[in-house]
């Protein structure tokens, strides 16, 4: 049986100084007895210094270079030997008692290995926070979504996403996961540098026979954005390229096809984002299309070695339910 001692909270840290002050008490005063660590990836700030004068109890790992999330945490999770992982952004607010709800579900399901909390928004603490929401999941053509928000369209919470379900995808904001999983797993790609690498690993897990889960009953605010927020190109770059990765490498079948209404799904959104006069995030679609292609055979040479299994999507394509059936909420 888990306990809270049982969990390693890993905050991933890149010259955030401000937020590590901002937040860091608040993990610290309800986090009872898991163990905290701070993951520097190589920060030039005194982001470090900072922690180890006021913190002294949180444990410091030292990266030797700025690899993004997917390798910052690959790196730094080397060194965690607790049993249950929490990878935690720097700019989240945990609440009182949210690790318990997390513990009581690992110990109800031996098969569950991955968990997401209720992700609320900082800045608006009575709606979703774009970032996970209420659990993510994913249509055929590797688009993803949550219940709380899809696209733009973001919910209060009313309380209408308090249970426990089954998710596809936890979002990397707040991701628990079991320790001989992620290794079992090789970690992220990382190849994604930053963004849907938590989607790509837990696709992964999926085609491993592994249970994603919801629990509402656990609660955390995220401010979102801290690192790229949705106006810079760089994140529409990593989001389309990423998510195509994503596709090709863990699809189970007919992924010729699902890529040629990929790409023409991709073009319809290129094109949208020269009609709101944003034409940075148009050739950022572009540039993520060419970077796709160039690592094209790197990507079918994993998609070789992967375990592949169907049922994974919830809907044949969330852009068609949202923008032409207008279907708001999942």
């Amino acid at each position: 049986m888990y306990t809270t001692k049982d969990i390693a909270v890993v905050i991933l840290n890149w010259n955030g100084k401000a937020l590590l002050q901002q937040f860091l008490p608040s993990v610290i005063k309800y986090s009872n007895d898991a163990i905290i660590y701070l993951a520097d990836n190589a920060s030039t700030d005194d982001s470090v210094t900072f922690v180890v004068k006021h913190f002294p109890n949180l444990k410091i790992i030292q990266n030797s270079e700025n690899g993004g999330y997917a390798k910052g945490y690959n790196d730094a999770l080397k060194h965690v030997k607790q049993p249950l992982l929490c990878l935690l952004n720097s700019d989240i607010e945990v609440t009182e008692n949210w690790l318990e709800p997390i513990v009581n579900q690992f110990n109800n399901n031996d098969n569950t290995a991955i968990i997401q909390p209720k992700i609320l928004d900082f800045k608006k603490k009575s709606h979703f926070e774009y970032a996970g929401a209420a659990g993510g999941f994913i249509d055929k053509y590797g688009y993803p979504f949550c219940r709380g928000r899809i696209f733009d369209t973001i919910e209060e919470d009313k309380g209408q996403y308090n249970n426990v379900i089954n998710i596809f995808w936890a979002s990397g904001a707040c991701l628990f996961i079991k320790n001989e999983v992620f290794k079992s797993l090789e970690g992220f790609d990382e190849s994604y540098f930053a963004h849907m690498e938590e989607i790509d690993l837990c696709w992964r897990a999926f085609n491993s026979n592994y249970k994603a889960e919801y629990v509402g009953a656990s609660t955390v605010y995220h401010v979102g954005g801290a690192t790229l927020n949705d106006t810079n190109p760089r994140k529409t770059y990593l989001n389309f390229r990423n998510s195509l990765f994503t596709l090709v490498k863990n699809t189970d079948k007919n992924v010729f096809l699902r890529m040629v209404w990929r790409m023409k799904l991709d073009g319809i959104a290129g094109l949208r984002f020269l009609l709101q006069l944003k034409p940075q995030h148009f050739f950022a679609v572009l540039k993520a299309h060419f970077s796709f292609y160039k690592n094209l055979s790197r990507i079918l040479k994993q998609r070789r070695q992967l375990p592949k299994r169907s049922g994974y999507y919830t809907e044949n394509s969330i852009v068609w339910s949202y923008f032409i059936k207008q279907r708001k909420t999942f």
